[in-house]
């Protein structure tokens, strides 16, 4: 599946729901299913930073495609990096990095989150982009 069809079906769950109590509990759901990075690969180097709740993403590059694995102390946060794993994971590096990734906007993440957490959801895009292009330049 393509990065823009994950998009699109993400926004056509996030419609389901009638309101942003429904649509938290989405995302808290959403973060129970989240690939899992181990406790030992919990490092201060693999923290994002700009998030207020510590998370931790891990990339990978086999066969040609990025595997993130990622976790968080915070369920909502653990929601929003599950989301972005799901949209990013299993792509090469030229599709990540130019993914335009507007289904943050559709479902309406950006305007429903504190600016903290919106920040973070940035600095998350922004971190995996960041893997992504130090792959390729690798590869």
């Amino acid at each position: 599946m393509s990065i823009e069809e994950t998009e699109k079906e993400i926004v056509e769950e996030f419609d389901m729901f009638d309101d942003w109590m429904q649509k938290y509990e989405h995302l808290i759901d959403l973060g129970k299913s989240l690939p899992m990075i181990s406790e030992g690969e919990k490092t201060d180097d693999r923290l994002i930073k700009g998030c207020q709740s510590r998370v931790w993403l891990k990339s990978e590059l086999k066969n040609g495609k990025i595997i993130y694995t990622a976790d968080s102390d915070a369920i909502i946060t653990k929601g929003m990096v599950a989301l972005m794993v799901r949209v990013l994971s299993d792509h090469t590096p030229d599709e990540i990095i130019n993914a335009k990734m507007e289904f943050v906007e559709k479902v309406g993440l950006t305007k429903h989150l504190s600016p903290t957490r919106s920040n973070g959801l940035l600095s998350m895009i922004k971190q995996m982009k960041m893997d992504a292009v130090a792959y390729k330049t690798m590869g």
